[in-house]
């Protein structure tokens, strides 16, 4: 006879287990001290054996019997269901061992290595305040876009659309990590960009969506200018420098066949080497050849004894159709830091390095301007034939940067 719901709540404890049957060697098992068990006999092999099915009543007779069919449909298939469930505990136990929160835990703490010292406490705060809370204990390889979206829908309806935007950046760099460790099998946060609206800044207007990228990269290509200020626009995206260093870059500064510019940022007053992709090199080789006998790489064109106008990139956006609101000389700073983070990948703080930044290593002192040079090297050039990509309109993403998985963390 089956048992009921009834039969096992009113079953007595005795001074030996007793086992109630429910049929297909299901049993409910009392103890001498009045708890009650569900198991499972079942021979698999030729071996006899028990399988723990819960404890009543936090398992239901319904629930046990459930349980019981699963595991005899697993016998049915000439599994070990005590096997299995061995492999099931297993996998939860490695599963929580890399939630979210501890696979980010280390990952900040590679960064706290390279990162300025300003940096790292806000970045964990963030974490601590934003992230853990809603998706830190959900193991990492299980997380999806929309968990993460929610997390930062929750911080941009406190009105900080940019922290929000920043949040689900560091959440991606957290699961790029995670894919390289072997701990997840991709970036949910790829499937978002574009899911926070930020509004645009006041100041230096900047393109930081790539197809819109690509737009503006195919109306430079267009320009009809002079080929001094032709050269200067479509350089401005690919040498990421400050304006103010572009129009006034001197020939004795540039190395085309070291493939590199050397000059002092007069904002730090500090030197600064900028790597030189084929296509930049390409750029100035033929300019050179107009102005490669003067000074300034960027002459005026008011006389060759100074350099070209600091207006003369905001002028050449003007005449080819973009509005000050949507893009600024300045903005193609914002804009190479957006993309090589969010879609290429690369490492902050070369990035950073790349921007004349100043990036100090764990002892609070500034790297030196040489410091990750072949790293950026091969960064700048994935960068410029990602520029190259998204203006013919080919796919955009790409793996990391060159220089990010070998010397992540050095």
């Amino acid at each position: 006879m089956k048992l009921t719901d009834a039969k096992a709540k009113n079953a007595k404890p005795s001074d030996r287990p007793q086992r109630i049957s429910d049929g297909g060697g299901m049993f409910l098992e009392v103890t001498p001290k009045g708890a009650k068990y569900w198991r499972l006999a079942y021979r698999f092999h030729g071996k006899q054996k028990l399988l723990a099915l819960g404890v009543y009543p936090d398992v239901s007779l319904a629930a046990a019997r459930a349980r019981r069919d699963a595991a005899r449909r697993q016998l049915a298939e000439g599994k070990d269901p005590g096997t299995e469930r061995k492999a099931e505990k297993r996998a939860d136990r490695i599963a929580a061992a890399n939630t979210f929160e501890a696979v980010a835990r280390e990952w900040l703490a590679e960064q706290k290595k390279i990162w300025a010292d300003s940096t790292w406490p806000h970045v964990e705060r963030q974490f601590d305040q934003d992230i853990f809370p809603a998706i830190g204990s959900r193991p990492i390889a299980e997380i999806t876009p929309a968990e993460v979206l929610d997390m930062a829908r929750a911080i941009q309806r406190r009105g900080v659309a940019e922290t929000a935007r920043r949040a689900m950046q560091k959440c991606g760099q957290v699961f790029r990590h995670a894919v390289r460790a072997g701990l997840a099998q991709g970036d949910p946060t790829r499937d978002l960009r574009g899911a926070i609206k930020v509004p645009k800044p006041k100041h230096f207007a900047a393109i930081t969506d790539p197809k819109e990228a690509g737009n503006l990269l195919r109306l430079i290509e267009g320009h009809k200018g002079t080929a001094v200020v032709c050269a200067a626009l479509k350089l401005s995206p690919v040498l990421m420098v400050r304006p103010g260093e572009l129009r006034r870059a001197r020939w004795t500064d540039i190395d085309l066949n070291a493939a590199e510019w050397r000059f002092r940022v007069t904002k730090t007053d500090q030197e600064h080497v900028v790597p030189l992709s084929s296509q930049a090199v390409a750029i100035l080789r033929e300019l050179h050849g107009l102005t490669g006998r003067g000074e300034y790489v960027f002459p005026s064109a008011r006389g060759k004894g100074r350099p070209m106008s600091e207006n003369a990139i905001t002028a050449a956006l003007r005449s080819i159709g973009v509005p000050s609101e949507q893009m600024s000389a300045h903005g193609f700073r914002a804009m190479a830091r957006t993309l090589q983070d969010e879609v290429l990948g690369f490492r902050i703080d070369l990035i950073e390095h790349q921007l004349a930044h100043t990036v100090r290593d764990p002892l609070g002192r500034a790297y030196n301007r040489t410091q990750f040079l072949d790293a950026r090297r091969k960064n700048m050039q994935v960068w410029a034939d990602y520029l190259d990509r998204l203006r013919t309109g080919a796919d955009a993403v790409e793996p990391d940067g060159a220089g990010n998985q070998e010397e992540r963390g050095t």
